[in-house]
C-alpha cells in the first residue's frame, strides 16, 4: 500500500520531470533532410494552371449530427503518403566503431493531389533534402516523384508522379472561409494513412514567426488558417478542406508543448497554395513582386492609428518609393481588400507577380489616400545597368561580381561596393548568398570598387566574412567557406 506521503513525493518527481523534458514553441508537423534540393526531372506537361478558385458564395448546412462523410470522401482518395529518402556520410564519435561510409535516412509527411495528371502540392520541408521521394496513394499504389519545384518563403513544394486519371482535390476559396467554421484535415500522422480529424477554423492571417526564424533572409510569408483539427508529425503537407470536400489550405505546423499537437494547427491558404503552384508549374520558381518598405503593425501606439500596417522605412528605388508612399505611412487596404496586419498585407501581395499593379489605400497624417503600385523583383535594379557596366565584370568560383553605379549607391546609401550578378556553383552559393546582393566589406575592410574586391579575393587563403545588403535594403553578412 503506497502511504500519501509517497503518493505526493512521486506526483512531485513526476512534476519536475515533465517541467524539465517540456518543449515549448511551433512545429512543423513532418520533417525532411538537410541539404539540397534535387531535382529527380523536368515537367513535360502542357497544364499552366491547376483550375480555378471557386468563389462562389456557399452557406453550408451543417447535417444533424455534423456528418462530414462528403467532404471524407472528396478528400480521402486524393491525399498521399510521401518517404523522403537522403544520403549522408557517417562521421563523428561513432564511426570509429561502426565505420564510416554512405547511409540512407527517412523521413515521411502528406501530399495533396491537385490535378488529374499527377501533381502533388505539399511542403518544402517534406521534401528539403531529398534524394529520392516516393508518393503512395490511397490504393497502395507506389511511384516515384519528380520535384518541380520548392518554395522556402510559405513552405511549400510541387512534386509529380507519373500517372493518369488519378483523384484530386478542387481549390476551394480561402477567403470566403469564416471562424467558427467546420473544416477537417486529412494527412498521416505517425504513418497512421489517410487519417481524417475535424475542427473548426480559431482564427485567420495568423503569424507564428515560424518559416522566419529559420530562414537567413527575411521573406518568410506567414498568414495561416488556425484550426483546432488535430494534426501532428506526418500530417505536414496534407489537405484541410471545407465541408464540401474543396481544399481551402495545406496542413504545415502544429503549436505544441510536447511536440505532438496540443490544440492548435496551422495551414497556408488555398489562395495562396495555387498562386505558388502555378507559380512552380509554369516558371520552375516562385514569381514574387516586393513593396519594397519595412513595416510593423499599426496598434495605437507606434501611430495613432489602431489597425493596419505602419511603413517604418521605404526602400530607395523600390515600388514603394515609386508610387509616392513614404515612412509612417498606414496602409489599410490593397486592391479593394481591407488591410489590418502585416500577415494580411504580406498573403495579399505575395499572390500578385512583379509587374503587377494594385491599388494601395494608405493613411498619412490621418488623411486616406490612395496611390497605383508597381511591384517589383527582389532584384529589379540589376537590369538598370547598362551593357558597358555589366562586362567590367570579375568572374570566380563560378559566379560573377560587378562595379555598382551611383543610382545603386543612392537607393542603398552606400559608398561603394560590388554586386553578385550572376550565382553559380561553388563557395558563393555554398553560403546562401543570393543574387543581387551588394557586398561593401570583406572581412573587416570596406569595399569602394571592384578592383579592390578582386584584389582582396585572390589574396584570401582562409574563409572569411562578407557584409552588404540585398536590393530591399536589408543587411545581411554571410561567411565564405574557402
Amino acid at each position: 500500500m503506497v502511504s500519501r506521503r509517497q503518493f505526493f513525493l512521486g506526483l512531485l518527481a513526476s512534476s519536475l520531470l515533465g517541467g524539465i523534458i517540456v518543449l515549448v514553441g511551433m512545429s512543423l508537423i513532418g520533417s525532411g533532410g538537410n541539404g539540397q534540393n534535387v531535382g529527380l526531372g523536368n515537367p513535360s506537361a502542357v497544364t499552366t494552371s491547376f483550375g480555378e478558385i471557386d468563389s462562389s458564395t456557399k452557406d453550408y448546412i451543417v447535417p444533424e449530427g455534423i456528418n462530414f462523410i462528403k467532404a471524407s470522401r472528396a478528400a480521402v482518395p486524393a491525399v498521399v503518403h510521401i518517404t523522403n529518402t537522403s544520403t549522408y556520410n557517417r562521421s563523428g564519435s561513432f564511426s570509429k566503431w561502426f565505420g564510416r561510409g554512405e547511409r540512407t535516412r527517412q523521413s515521411t509527411g502528406s501530399g495533396v493531389i491537385i490535378s488529374k495528371d499527377g501533381y502533388v502540392a505539399t511542403n518544402y520541408h517534406v521534401v528539403d533534402g531529398a534524394d529520392e521521394l516516393e508518393v503512395r496513394l490511397d490504393d497502395n499504389r507506389r511511384y516515384d516523384a519528380e520535384l518541380i519545384g520548392v518554395d522556402e518563403d510559405t513552405d511549400l513544394a510541387l512534386i509529380k508522379i507519373k500517372t493518369d486519371n488519378l483523384p484530386y482535390v478542387e481549390f476551394g476559396d480561402s477567403d470566403q472561409v469564416d471562424i467558427g467554421e467546420w473544416v477537417l484535415a486529412v494527412g498521416n500522422p505517425f504513418d497512421l494513412n489517410n487519417t481524417v480529424t475535424a475542427g473548426i477554423v480559431s482564427a485567420k492571417a495568423r503569424n507564428i514567426n515560424l518559416i522566419q526564424s529559420g530562414r537567413e533572409r527575411n521573406y518568410g510569408i506567414e498568414s495561416f488558417i488556425q484550426t483546432d483539427a488535430v494534426v501532428n508529425r506526418g500530417n505536414s503537407g496534407g489537405a484541410l478542406v471545407n465541408l464540401e470536400g474543396e481544399l481551402i489550405g495545406i496542413n504545415t505546423a502544429i503549436a505544441t508543448n510536447t511536440g505532438t499537437f496540443n490544440g492548435y494547427s496551422f495551414a497556408v491558404p488555398s489562395i495562396l497554395v495555387k498562386k505558388v503552384m502555378d507559380d512552380l508549374l509554369e516558371f520552375g520558381e516562385v514569381q514574387r513582386g516586393l513593396l519594397g518598405v519595412t513595416i510593423t503593425d499599426a496598434d495605437g501606439r507606434t501611430t495613432d492609428e489602431l489597425s493596419g500596417v505602419l511603413i517604418r522605412e521605404v526602400n530607395p528605388g523600390g515600388a514603394a518609393d515609386k508610387a509616392g508612399i513614404k515612412a509612417n505611412d498606414v496602409i489599410v487596404g490593397i486592391n479593394e481588400r481591407a488591410v489590418r496586419t502585416t500577415s494580411e498585407l504580406q498573403e495579399l501581395v505575395a499572390r500578385q507577380r512583379p509587374g503587377d499593379q494594385i491599388v494601395v489605400k494608405f493613411k498619412r497624417n490621418g488623411k486616406q489616400k490612395e496611390t497605383n503600385l508597381t511591384l517589383r523583383k527582389k532584384d529589379d535594379f540589376v537590369a538598370d545597368l547598362s551593357p558597358e557596366e555589366i562586362q567590367l565584370s570579375y568572374k570566380i568560383e563560378g559566379s560573377t561580381f560587378i562595379d555598382i553605379n551611383d543610382r545603386i549607391k543612392s537607393r542603398l546609401r552606400v559608398d561603394g561596393g560590388v554586386q553578385l550578378l550572376e550565382l553559380g556553383e561553388g563557395a558563393w552559393s555554398e553560403a546562401g548568398i543570393l543574387e543581387g546582393f551588394v557586398i561593401t566589406k570583406v572581412g573587416d575592410v570596406d569595399i569602394e570598387n571592384l578592383e579592390e574586391f578582386q584584389q582582396l579575393i585572390d589574396a584570401k587563403k582562409r574563409d572569411f566574412y562578407v557584409m552588404g545588403k540585398y536590393p530591399d535594403g536589408e543587411k545581411e553578412y554571410f561567411r565564405i567557406n574557402w
